[in-house]
């Protein structure tokens, strides 16, 4: 079971945010995000968005620091990349 996360460097609603992916499935980054208390409304079509202050609790609980290009390649590269033109999988 390997989850990444990249750097809080993508700013929202007055914060930073990383995000959260797996590059095996879904139902692993739905458990994942569960266990460390990310809510449903938090995911978003291929990753979780996780606010700076969470973020040393995803890597505690072992989610991988990588950068944010290599995670897009390693969430591409599993099949799970879900850019915003493509409708969500049912």
């Amino acid at each position: 079971m390997t989850l990444y996360i990249d750097p809080p460097v993508w700013p929202g609603h007055g914060r930073m945010w990383s995000h959260l992916v797996s590059d095996v499935s879904y139902e692993e980054l739905h458990a994942f995000a569960a266990a460390i208390g990310c809510p449903p409304r938090a995911f978003e079509r291929d990753h979780y968005d996780v606010p700076s202050h969470r973020y040393a609790d995803a890597v505690a609980a072992g989610a991988v620091e990588i950068g944010s290009k290599e995670l897009v390649r390693r969430l591409t590269a599993a099949g799970l990349r879900r850019p915003k033109h493509r409708p969500p999988v049912a």
